[in-house]
């Protein structure tokens, strides 16, 4: 079942029948919730609702899951208009392509975090937000307790 799963991620990021791919896509932090602590440790800053600025983000994470496999810890943090990626129905034009590409980096443990000030504002609860994705109350306290926790802070 995990081989199909991976096929089918890497097929979604076009990267299926280049051949670069081996086996090494296994998340090992899927099943553990990050209780294992990896070499390498990101947290990508989303904070806009733009189709290219999320593809930008989507490929990226997409790419470095790729390259370190399981040696890779990755959290998008969304706010502001970000934030709608993470929503069962999005305010803001937000693609399918991008919200079932959430559901795949998913499957192989990137977690995601909501702004619970920015789900305030829009006058979003928990079910308006996709399952899986972590509320935090503060986003960007949440990206600054990652960092102090060894995560590297990427804003594109």
């Amino acid at each position: 079942m995990k081989n199909t799963k991976r096929r089918q991620f890497l097929a979604m990021l076009g990267l299926g029948s280049t051949g670069l791919i081996a086996n090494k896509v296994q998340a090992h932090h899927t099943d553990t919730h990050f209780e294992d602590k990896s070499t390498h440790q990101l947290v990508y800053q989303l904070n806009q609702a733009d189709h290219d600025y999320i593809e930008s983000i989507l490929f990226s994470c997409g790419e470095m899951l790729r390259k370190y496999g399981d040696d890779i810890e990755l959290v998008i943090a969304a706010f502001g208009p970000g934030l709608h990626l993470l929503g069962t129905h999005p305010q803001r034009a937000i693609s399918t392509l991008h919200q079932q590409r959430v559901q795949s980096l998913m499957q192989y443990g990137v977690r995601f975090q909501a702004c619970g000030n920015t789900m305030k504002s829009l006058k979003w609860v928990e079910k308006d937000i996709i399952e899986g994705a972590e509320i935090v109350p503060v986003g960007i306290d949440g990206i600054m307790r990652l960092q102090e926790r060894g995560f590297s802070y990427i804003s594109i």
